[in-house]
């Protein structure tokens, strides 16, 4: 009887798992992942203009998806080439290379652009603005792991109307990457690394949907008077266009495209937004993408706010309005995914590539510290310094991004010590007017920094590309115009940026929990279950996936 029993036992549990097998779920990945970036975007964005907002576009994703409230940039500089590229590497300058927008090469001894490229030819344009590829990058993005996971069955698109907004997150074996080409032209364009000729689709965009008619009045989309979470319109603290007297609403666009660039006026304004949108609302419907089970990858960044925030400052109306009809561009692609792909069928996270700091000169007047760095005179005594100490005049080759790249020909011709010159520039610097820190290359090769500033300028310092002497400076001071804002610090407001993921496979909630930039391509891959990046630094998000 006990034999019979524990047979029957055995025969449940046989049965029970066997129906545990065919009740489970199988796994299947989103057909699509988009991977929206805000050029310029502060965390606070999201809380300061949030009842503006509507109810599907920036609260969508927080209603239904994942809020990460304490996501940081975890290196210095934080630039729109450095923070595109280690989003979708998922790791640092130190390791994927791009270490700014543009950088001193100390091997062919001139100044490179992240996604410059002579090799190929622009397509599009007869303008050398379409010479650009992702040749610089040294390492592998989410979406070329996805390429390898799917044997290249998954496409990958970038879109940008800056160059390297596109180009350097779609990676090194994408389908395709597109931006803009404003001037007189007002196309999109891109390149022979790509394609020998634009598809149809696109050729049928820019021939359809003239760019002229972005070209209109640009006022508060609500009453202006409503706009209560940002400064007044006229103050001394913004830039404007030329041909306008004050840099205050309305703005009649027709009018001042002559005067402005042309076509690149729209990069400037809300409008730049609405046209990144329609562009890649018809990117995703003629490439077809997340129409099978393949996983695709859209890679998207609204460049315009950066330009705006240049212009105007953080406080400005001109932000609130770009910030509200970014909002309604966004409730808008959003309803077309669900409408395309299928609200269960695609995954996105949106984040900023840096944020930004508040005008100095606004700080200044509410009694914040903060200030204009005087580097004219910086030089020259910088200069006579170098004279006095080693008689050259000489031996500094190039000072650009906050760091000092030395003539090591020289140095070694005139017999002396690198270190020794590093360290020597090193106890000159920090003596200056608003220099916070100073450290020399060789400080950052051999001493490992696990906190604080130092640590985000050792992540952001590559030994191959960046200079000998790195310098930061004191918080709220800049290199800058008195008007609009800028970036590039390892100081919090410009390094805090949204983090936000929505859609398949993630659960709803939020955390004031510290994350990474450098943890979202982790996470997406882990959520694919493909490879990570090949030198991914960050870790996976895992309690915000299902």
């Amino acid at each position: 009887m006990k034999y019979i029993t524990l047979v029957l036992l055995g025969l449940s549990l046989v049965i029970s798992c066997k129906v545990k097998e065919e009740n489970k779920e199988v796994h299947s990945n989103p057909k699509l992942v988009v991977g929206i970036v805000v050029d310029q975007m502060r965390y606070d964005y999201l809380t300061r203009f949030y009842n503006k907002y509507g109810d599907g576009g920036f609260k969508r994703m927080i209603d239904e998806g994942f809020n990460c409230k304490n996501n940081h940039f975890n290196y210095i500089p934080t630039y729109t080439g450095p923070g595109h590229a280690s989003i979708y590497t998922g790791t640092t300058p130190k390791y994927h290379g791009i270490i700014s927008n543009g950088w001193y090469d100390k091997d062919i001894k001139q100044d490179v652009y992240c996604a410059g490229d002579t090799s190929v030819r622009s397509v599009g344009t007869n303008d050398r603005s379409g010479q650009m590829s992702p040749h610089r990058l040294k390492t592998t993005t989410l979406a070329d792991e996805n390429r390898l996971f799917t044997q290249m069955r998954g496409k990958t698109i970038g879109i940008s109307i800056k160059d390297r907004g596109a180009i350097l997150p779609a990676g090194h074996s994408a389908n395709a990457a597109y931006w803009f080409q404003g001037k007189d032209e007002g196309n999109w364009i891109s390149s022979t690394y790509y394609m020998d000729d634009l598809p149809q689709w696109v050729k049928d965009f820019n021939a359809e949907h003239s760019v002229s008619k972005y070209l209109r009045e640009w006022n508060t989309l609500y009453d202006i008077e409503t706009y209560t979470e940002s400064g007044n319109d006229l103050n001394d603290f913004e830039g404007g266009f030329r041909g306008k007297e004050t840099a205050t609403f309305p703005y009649q666009l027709d009018v001042l495209k002559d005067s402005n660039g042309g076509y690149d006026l729209l990069k400037a304004t809300a409008y730049g937004n609405s046209l990144t949108t329609d562009f890649t609302i018809a990117a995703l419907k003629g490439e077809g993408l997340g129409k099978d089970t393949i996983t695709d990858v859209l890679a998207v960044s609204f460049s315009s706010p950066d330009y705006v925030g240049h212009n105007f400052g953080v406080n400005s109306k001109e932000i609130e309005d770009t910030y509200i009809r970014l909002d309604k561009d966004l409730e808008r692609f959003f309803v077309v995914l669900d409408e395309q792909v299928g609200k269960n069928n695609y995954t996105v996270f949106l984040t900023a590539d840096h944020a930004a700091v508040n005008v100095p000169a606004y700080l200044q007047s509410v009694k914040i510290p903060a200030g204009y760095l005087d580097n004219a005179k910086t030089r020259i005594k910088f200069n006579a310094f170098m004279e006095q100490t080693f008689k050259a005049s000489d031996l500094v080759e190039n000072v650009s991004n906050n760091q000092i790249f030395l003539n090591r020909d020289k140095v070694k011709a005139m017999g002396l010590k690198l270190e020794d010159i590093q360290e020597a520039i090193v106890n000159e610097l920090i003596a200056y007017d608003h220099v916070d820190k100073v450290y020399s290359a060789t400080t950052l090769s051999t001493t490992e920094f696990v906190t604080g500033i130092e640590a985000l300028l050792q992540k952001g310092y590559n030994q191959k590309r960046s200079g000998d002497v790195l310098v930061v400076t004191d918080p709220g001071y800049i290199s800058y115009p008195k008007t609009g804002s800028t970036h590039g610090s390892g100081f919090s407001y410009d390094t805090h940026v949204p983090l936000l993921f929505f859609g398949k496979g993630i659960i709803h909630g939020e955390t004031i929990k510290k994350t990474e930039i450098t943890d979202i391509a982790p996470t997406i891959s882990s959520l694919l279950g493909i490879s990570f990046p090949n030198a991914t630094t960050g870790q996976p998000l895992d309690f915000v996936l299902e």
